[in-house]
């Protein structure tokens, strides 16, 4: 006689909803960057206004990222797939290696006579505001904010001028930024779909991001360029800002890069750059302090 059992006694496949190639592993390294007086003041190619610019960005990378790992983390529960959710301890991981890689870079700009603490303080109201918002349009802007990081990474690693620009005592700090953030590009993006996240989400919140992000970094560089007054010069600001938005500027060369998540069926991983990751990553490894050699599993998980 047949069994009259049915399928419900078996077990439902688990639909794969990481899209991270195989070959790309995402797993947190401390690496113990130091910063003291062997940084120039003004460390990228000695320009006053695009090494102020680099440093507004990162005083606004420890909340920020805070920020990412939170918005992930209240769906990790709903994912399913292995992959994804080993994905995802990876990603939260990596970005708070991040946040304490640049508190320690923030803590030299502040010893510059920068004021991150209020900017700091200013930036926690702002992401006060965005926490009040459902918590699948807070990972929208984390996916929108991802895939800015992810368009600069790639831009950083594959532009040899832009890597030399930046003096020596810094450089290894935003290689290897860059190498973590093309790691995990997707993993929120993968989150998001996975978790029924829509087109219109989506779009809205990459225009919505960019004009966040753009305001609150220009405040920021404004704010450092006031404290350093007695070294601006018109020349110099004019000259950095061509160089980030002029013709085949650092910035205005990512454009099309930024257009293409407006793309119905749009992927990170549509542009494939893991080789850049095989590339940089045993050069990064030199880099990595002796009380770290081992890895370190200290996470925001």
């Amino acid at each position: 006689m047949l069994s009259n059992k049915t399928a419900e006694n078996k077990t439902a496949p688990v639909t794969r909803a990481s899209n991270t190639p195989d070959n790309v592993t995402i797993t947190a390294q401390r690496m113990g960057f130091e910063f003291g007086d062997q940084v120039p003041r003004y460390w990228v190619d000695n320009s006053y206004s695009i090494s102020h610019i680099m440093n507004a960005l990162s005083v606004l990378f420890p909340q920020g990222e805070q920020f990412f790992v939170d918005s992930v983390r209240a769906f990790r529960d709903q994912i399913s797939d292995p992959k994804l959710k080993e994905e995802i301890r990876g990603f939260i991981g990596q970005e708070a290696m991040h946040s304490l890689e640049h508190v320690a870079m923030n803590q030299h700009v502040r010893d510059q006579g920068m004021p991150v603490e209020e900017l700091e303080k200013h930036l926690e109201v702002v992401l006060g505001i965005a926490k009040k918002l459902p918590k699948r349009h807070q990972l929208a802007i984390t996916c929108a904010l991802e895939h800015l990081t992810a368009m600069m990474a790639d831009m950083l690693l594959e532009r040899d001028d832009v890597r030399q620009d930046m003096d020596e005592s810094m450089r290894p700090l935003w290689v290897w930024h860059a190498i973590e953030e093309t790691e995990h590009k997707a993993v929120a993006y993968d989150v998001f779909q996975a978790a029924g996240g829509t087109y219109a989400e989506r779009a809205f919140y990459l225009m919505f991001s960019t004009a966040a992000l753009g305001v609150m970094s220009t405040y920021f560089t404004s704010r450092m360029m006031l404290n350093d007054r007695k070294n601006f010069s018109l020349k110099d600001t004019a000259t950095g800002l061509w160089r980030l938005w002029g013709v085949n500027g650092t910035f205005s060369s990512l454009i099309p890069t930024w257009l293409e998540y407006f793309k119905p069926g749009f992927h990170p991983w549509d542009h494939d750059n893991s080789d850049l990751i095989a590339r940089f990553k045993e050069e990064i490894q030199a880099h990595i302090a002796p009380q770290y050699k081992k890895g370190n599993r200290r996470t925001l998980q």
